[in-house]
């Protein structure tokens, strides 16, 4: 029962995002277009390499949770080894880009495939502490993969090539849609190996062995090396971006609603399996991960056209927040130990809905994140961000150590309501004294389309 209504909700859904994405795409100015041989062919070299990269991510992402349960570790054994990604992610992700300046781009990219190769292998393993090991490595990599490969591309384009700083959106803008495509595709590919082929929920991390090896060896035969700032002091650089935090309060409060509402999306990122995949409702979980992607591209779609009728981005993300609220509350009554048949379809439903609104979320918050961050420490005051969403994930996690949390599940969905209230009340601060900030600048920046329509920056990670 629970398969076929998995797969006709993914093809509605996709039906439904072809519709959304054609509406955005007539509502949306024509975009720009490049004919520059020697730019395309450039353009390729990266795409090739960091298209392998997503997908050896995504493919890892709907059967982790499945596969250490399959080994036999209790949930609060679980939540650990997810804990040990997020804590590595906290400890890593605020240096990784300074690194990456110091040492080389191109060699911590090599790194990258090396390191997420090997988290791969831990999954064939069924003991605790490799699987520990694994997942502090994989918090590791997946920091590298949103902050290397974007700066070697910058860097390659402007300082190396010199081709027009506009032409950086259309490229991104390409990457962008097709990460949401190799996401879906990833999850196809997941369901496949696991479920349709029954080789279980090792196969995905053996299918990703494949494009991380590739891409590795793509990076050493044609990227060449390059360089950040490699005369800043690496913990006075660390310590700027958090000063900058708390200068400014509508970085402050921007920074303080994306860490609740992330926090809510990694919280989920956990509890979406055990939620579905019960012992009387088995899901094809590489599909549910594929619907969720599809879901996504529909927020994204309807982020642009919200946006071309006249809706500030700030208004998205306060409405992206009730989104989220409000499928908590509904997981709040369904999300109960003894949930049925029809409490665990009208959870999925509203993991649906969360899944749109997080689509509408990314765009938005990527532009309200250029209207108020310096540009000159944009990557290090974001990674600041993620400090606190990583701590609350983590406690939140740690607390199904506790016997009733671990069984009620509605005490953390609960959690996740309280998290993304506080996050509307603050986004009500930050509209105030944004739109009080835009006043003051008279002419209001136009920003490219391209940033406006992003749809995943890093996923599940």
């Amino acid at each position: 029962m629970m398969e076929l209504v998995v797969y006709g909700v993914f093809v509605g859904l996709s039906l439904l995002a072809y519709g959304t994405r054609h509406l955005a795409n007539k509502s949306e100015d024509k975009k720009i277009s490049v004919s520059n041989v020697n730019f395309k062919s450039f353009q390729k070299s990266f795409f090739l390499v960091y298209f392998l990269a997503l997908l050896g991510d995504w493919l890892q992402g709907p059967y982790v949770y499945k596969l250490y349960a399959y080994y036999g570790f209790k949930e609060s054994q679980i939540a650990v080894l997810y804990v040990a990604g997020f804590a590595s992610s906290v400890v890593f992700g605020t240096c990784t880009g300074p690194l990456a300046d110091i040492f080389g781009r191109r060699k911590c990219a090599i790194a990258f495939s090396i390191i997420y190769t090997f988290c791969c292998l831990t999954k064939l393993s069924p003991n605790f502490n490799i699987l520990f090991i694994g997942r502090i490595f994989g918090g590791i990599a997946t920091s590298m993969l949103f902050s290397t490969f974007e700066s070697w591309y910058v860097y390659e384009h402007s300082e190396k090539h010199g081709y027009p700083p506009e032409w950086i959106g259309i490229t991104f803008s390409i990457t962008t849609f097709w990460n949401g495509i190799i996401a879906i595709l990833a999850g196809i590919i997941s369901n496949v190996g696991a479920e349709t082929l029954g080789f279980g929920p090792v196969a995905p991390f053996v299918v990703a062995l494949g494009p991380l090896v590739v891409c590795g060896i793509l990076v050493i035969r044609t990227w060449e090396e390059n360089y950040g700032n490699r005369k800043n002091d690496f913990s006075g650089s660390c310590m700027e971006g958090l000063r900058i935090i708390f200068r400014d309060e509508n970085i402050l409060l921007l920074g303080t609603i994306q860490s609740l509402l992330e926090s809510c999306m990694y919280i989920f990122v956990f509890l979406w399996t055990p939620v579905l995949d019960t012992g009387s409702t088995s899901a094809p979980l590489g599909m549910v991960f594929s619907s969720f992607m599809v879901c996504i591209m529909i927020g994204s779609s309807t982020f642009s056209l919200l946006a071309s009728k006249g809706f500030s981005e700030e208004n998205i993300l306060k409405f992206c927040l009730y989104l989220i609220a409000g499928t908590m509350t509904v997981c709040c009554f369904t999300a109960r130990p003894d949930a049925s048949s029809l409490d665990t379809l009208i959870s999925f439903a509203a993991f649906l809905v969360l899944e749109i609104g997080i689509g509408m979320y990314f765009p938005a918050i990527s532009y309200l994140r250029s209207q108020v961050i310096p540009e000159s420490h944009r990557a290090n005051v974001m990674n600041w961000f993620r400090v606190p969403m990583n701590i609350i994930t983590c406690g939140a996690l740690l607390c199904l150590h506790i016997e009733s949390v671990s069984r009620d599940k509605r005490l953390v969905f609960g959690a996740c309501l309280v998290l993304a209230l506080t996050g509307i009340l603050l986004c009500n601060r930050f509209m105030k004294t944004f739109g009080a900030k835009r006043m003051e600048k008279l002419q209001p920046v136009d920003l490219g389309k391209e940033e406006k329509s992003g749809l995943l920056t890093e996923a599940e990670g």
